[in-house]
């Protein structure tokens, strides 16, 4: 699902708002916003606009191009239509969970509640973004998709018996919008109108027309049961352990409070023999057991007391599974390639902090860390720098950019800094000794230029703020091992004369401060899809940059990269959205805003040998869960 179902967890030549700031709404000249406005329309104009020749109705719909499966399709490629249902998967999870409600900002919410709602599209996971109907039977829109109208299927129904009506849907979303997190505010602020136009026929109407994406999030849309949530002992802002009813093929049974959920398989669930759905769901119960150590969690594994476990730690994987179950081959262990974009996993700025509006300090930040060493300490080598904000996919910028992108950059010149159109972005690269004296004497080259003194310390002071560099890494608890790499970096960058420290906190209050934008520095992750669209704006728009519970980690306030996420929004052609993508990604990555960490592009799994899965694996997911069954 490409909306936020959990919450688990850049600029220019103008002297003032230069490359190396963050500035306010009330910072940016007007100049600088007329000329952006004026570049919007030189790139719109350069692209003639293309849409459907007329009004379309369809069992699904694709962003661009053609829907992979025909309206008498029988089932998805990437499943086993005939797989058997029964037994039990036992799964794992991390910490704990205190609410059985993941659309708000409060709370932990336990793995696995999407296992029972069902959406009114669902994407497949062999096409670039094409969903296809779950709850909605068919899909129409207008020839430019300023609209889109869902019929919901007769049949559907709540756990309850309850139908699922078209006053759920626009419930659902005026729901979401006013009371749930806040990146469904920022996810659908396109749409201007929802409308139930009779029990089953539900009109969302947009601000706008060639926003080819529109219609298919608000397929993604969770919808929630109105007959639920409306009661005045259910109040939707809080955390819950009282199971709400849903309408997907499993629902809640018993629940220890913080220590395992379990999922029950829906008999007779309306949705079963929908060409969607048909080979998935196969489970009769699907059971989460929370462990608060990963090195317990393993042994637990290891005890046969969870099925299937998703690997995350490179050195874990290396060393700790030579167990006897993994070595006589009752446990399977497997490393699965795949095709999905890796985002930007980082050490992330908080821009909100005026030391860091210094570029010369993130730049020189980013030279002391160094990622060879600390790859073949920590990680046996196993992963590869990150270097794009939409790495491992077609969408990464590379050398210097030329044809359509350069055309696109072209329109923006004035406002960006002069090395995006002449210096290929690299990521400062070490020789993997441990010895990189080389790239810290690039930091304090860096440092010493743009006005850097140290104090009778020996501590760093920032020529913006006169105070001495000290800030802090915040980590959750959950990601503690990211401790091992910080330590030689901080060794580093003390040699510079900053004071770096780190502090790890529960996964609560981790949450609460980052929503808060409460920190100097995180570890933090901005996930891609296969298709990029509205949810850039939650990621980089001016206008979260203040919003509370916004996904704007770093606090990033440029026009430039505003009007870049537009032009990705009303890409008209994949083609296009791909070039677009290109030139937003170069002028995110010059700005410094991060110190990239690492990626994998496969799936590290080891699970107990009773489970049979299709022969076709969906490049997009893994599918355990809903395509895999016990033999």
């Amino acid at each position: 699902m490409k909306h936020l179902l959990f919450l688990a967890l850049m600029v220019t030549a103008y002297p003032a708002f230069a490359q190396d700031t963050a500035p306010t709404e009330t910072d940016v000249p007007a100049a600088i916003e007329e000329a952006v406005d004026e570049a919007i329309e030189t790139v719109e104009d350069a692209v003639e606009d293309i849409t459907p020749a007329e009004n379309y109705v369809g069992h699904g719909i694709a962003m661009h191009g053609d829907m992979k499966y025909a309206a008498d399709f029988t089932h998805f490629d990437y499943v086993n239509p005939d797989a058997p249902k029964g037994g039990t998967l036992r799964m794992w999870g991390n910490e704990t969970f205190d609410t059985l409600n993941p659309y708000i900002p409060k709370g932990v919410s336990a793995d696995g509640l999407a296992l029972t709602y069902e959406t009114l599209m669902t994407k497949a996971q062999d096409e670039p973004f094409t969903m296809y109907g779950a709850l909605a039977e068919t899909v129409e829109t207008p020839a430019d998709r300023s609209a889109v109208t869902f019929t919901l299927r007769e049949n559907a129904t709540w756990h309850d018996g309850e139908p699922v009506q078209a006053d759920d849907v626009v419930y659902s979303f005026e729901l979401l919008t006013t009371k749930g997190n806040p990146f469904y505010r920022a996810y659908y602020h396109n749409v201007t109108n929802v409308e139930a136009l009779d029990d089953r026929r539900v009109k969302f109407t947009f601000d706008q027309g060639g926003n080819l994406e529109l219609p298919l999030i608000v397929g993604d849309l969770p919808i929630l049961p109105k007959h639920h949530w409306e009661r005045e002992e259910n109040n939707f802002e809080e955390t819950t352990l009282t199971p709400p009813p849903g309408s997907g093929p499993y629902k809640i049974g018993k629940i220890d409070a913080g220590r395992s959920i379990e999922y029950v398989r829906v008999k007779d669930w309306w949705g079963e023999n929908l060409p969607v759905n048909k080979g998935r769901y196969n489970f009769d119960r699907i059971t989460y057991d929370y462990y608060r150590d990963q090195n317990v969690s393993l042994e637990a594994l290891f005890a046969n007391e969870y099925d299937f476990r998703q690997e995350y730690t490179a050195k874990l994987w290396a060393t700790s599974y030579d167990a006897p179950p993994v070595v006589d081959g009752r446990i399977k262990k497997e490393l699965i390639e795949n095709a999905l974009p890796q985002g930007m996993q980082a050490f992330a700025f908080n821009l909100r902090r005026p030391m860091f509006q210094d570029e010369a300090l993130r730049k020189a930040i980013n030279y002391a860390f160094d990622f060879e060493w600390s790859n073949k300490q920590f990680a046996f080598d196993a992963y590869v720098r990150t270097d794009s904000y939409f790495e491992n996919s077609e969408m990464e910028s590379t050398g210097l950019p030329e044809g359509r992108e350069l055309e696109i950059l072209e329109a923006f010149r004035d406002q960006l800094p002069p090395a995006v159109f002449t210096e290929e972005f690299k990521i400062p690269k070490s020789d993997g000794s441990g010895n990189n004296r080389g790239n810290l004497r690039i930091a304090k080259q860096l440092l010493d230029e743009a006005g850097y003194k140290t104090n009778a310390e020996g501590t760093l002071v920032s020529p913006i703020t006169n105070e001495p560099v000290v800030f802090e890494l915040l980590v959750a608890n959950t990601n503690a091992s990211f401790e091992r790499w910080f330590q030689p970096w901080k060794q580093a960058m003390e040699r510079l004369g900053i004071k770096p420290s780190l502090r790890i906190v529960d996964a609560s209050q981790y949450i609460n401060r980052v929503m808060e934008f409460d920190y100097d520095m995180i570890v933090t992750t901005w996930g891609q899809s296969t298709s990029p669209g509205n949810e850039q704006r939650e990621y980089w728009g001016s206008d979260k940059a203040d919003a509370t519970g916004s996904r704007n980690y770093l606090g990033l306030k440029d026009p430039v990269v505003d009007a870049l996420v537009d032009l990705i929004v009303k890409a008209p052609t994949r083609e296009e959205l791909v070039i677009r993508t290109r030139a937003l990604d170069r002028v995110l990555k010059s700005g410094w805003y991060v110190v990239p960490n690492w990626h994998l592009a496969a799936w590290r799994i080891a699970y107990w040998d009773k489970f049979g899965h299709p022969e076709t694996q969906a490049p997009y997911a893994l599918g355990v869960m809903d395509t895999w069954w016990v033999k």
